[in-house]
């Protein structure tokens, strides 16, 4: 199958040949023609399955029939739960709209920065991606309105609940007309996003595309059983023996993470941190160094790595477990893209082996298990 069966411009088509975009993945195969036929949309698909490109081409469409703003009365809203995706997704929205004969404009907006130049850019705002809590302090100053709305968007709607956004979600959707077209797109399928679903959806498209055996087989998976108290060393001995020159490392909380950086620093590793707690410029130099092969090491959150996208990052190292399943495939699933092979070591302390069984028992495959003794 081809894009040029999915009901595209011939300008868009043009625009996804220029970009490289051959052949459409399975989530945009069935999502493009549902929502540019203005259906309600729930996608289930792992982060690098094109989801972005499946909601931002056909929504393009759909504005090309009806581009009219009012002035701060936005078409489209897309909620996101970071920084990081809201930039991500203005520039896939930017991208795929330059060549339109009617100009779409896009902003994102969020916190961590002043608000006052997000309040004076959007004047005139087709697209607006933001995260909840900044989009309602520009709702309370008056600075944008929400009762245009015609498509709802909420990408990464599992994070976006864990994160407990669920209060600020339901006071945005409180503002929007009842008549709309809703789209949710998700790594996973949470009992929080089955209810948001049944709540918001309207006859939904339902797509669910499994994590596909073949996309762990790209990935060298080797776990170390290793006390809580040595993980630090070995994890400075492993960087330097297998040389790596480009390692993304998770752990669970900013606290750990931070630890975890300065240990490397001070043992002259090339580390840098990114989370919640760090500013956005910060953040979006140390992304842009990792992404660049400038960076050596990057340690993140769960929630932080969710804008990093490389096709052939060599190592990710997992220095704590996730709490599920779903987030351990998720995290590996970062390395051994774009047919490149990658390799996923995870850190087992001894009180975490019965969780790491349980991990492999959901991924279906039994990981090589190593002790370190010293």
């Amino acid at each position: 199958m081809s894009f040029s069966t999915l009901g595209l411009s011939p300008v868009l088509l043009a625009t996804l040949i220029d970009q490289n975009f051959t052949i459409p993945t399975p989530i945009q195969q069935a999502a493009i023609p549902a929502i540019i036929n203005k259906k309600d949309v729930l996608g289930i698909a792992k982060t690098g399955s094109g989801k972005t490109a499946g909601y931002v081409l056909p929504i393009l469409m759909n504005l090309q029939e009806n581009p009219g703003v009012k002035n701060r009365h936005a078409n489209v809203l897309v909620l996101v739960p970071t920084r990081e995706l809201a930039e991500q997704v203005k520039d896939v929205f930017k991208t795929f709209s330059k060549a339109l004969p009617q100009p779409v404009k896009t902003l994102a907006v969020y916190g961590g920065v002043s608000i006052n130049p997000q309040m004076m850019a959007l004047q005139g705002v087709n697209v607006l991606v933001a995260t909840p809590g900044r989009l309602l302090e520009l709702v309370d100053s008056n600075s944008v309105h929400l009762s245009s709305i015609e498509t709802l968007v909420l990408d990464e709607a599992d994070k976006m609940l864990n994160l407990g956004f669920q209060e600020e979600v339901n006071k945005i959707i409180a503002l929007l007309p009842q008549t709309r077209q809703n789209i949710l797109f998700s790594a996973t399928l949470s009992n929080d996003l089955q209810h948001i679903h049944q709540v918001l959806l309207h006859e939904p498209l339902i797509i669910k595309i499994e994590v596909e055996e073949e996309s762990l087989t790209l990935i060298n998976q080797v776990a170390y059983i290793v006390s809580e108290e040595k993980k630090g060393p070995f994890l400075r001995y492993l960087i330097n023996h297998h040389e790596m020159k480009q390692v993304l490392i998770f752990a669970s909380s900013v606290h750990q993470v931070d630890a975890i950086v300065n240990k490397l620093r001070k043992n002259n590793i090339d580390a840098r941190a990114i989370h919640s707690r760090k500013s956005q410029g910060a953040r979006t130099d140390t992304l842009s160094l990792f992404k660049s092969g400038k960076l050596r090491v990057l340690v993140a959150t769960d929630l932080m790595a969710r804008g990093i996208d490389i096709d052939a990052l060599p190592f990710v190292i997992n220095y704590e477990l996730p709490r599920s399943p779903k987030d351990y495939v998720h995290r590996i699933g970062r390395t051994g893209r774009a047919e490149t092979t990658g390799e996923a070591i995870a850190l087992v302390s001894p009180n975490e082996l019965h969780h790491f069984e349980v991990i492999q028992k959901k991924m279906g495959i039994q990981v090589e298990l190593k002790v370190v003794e010293h």
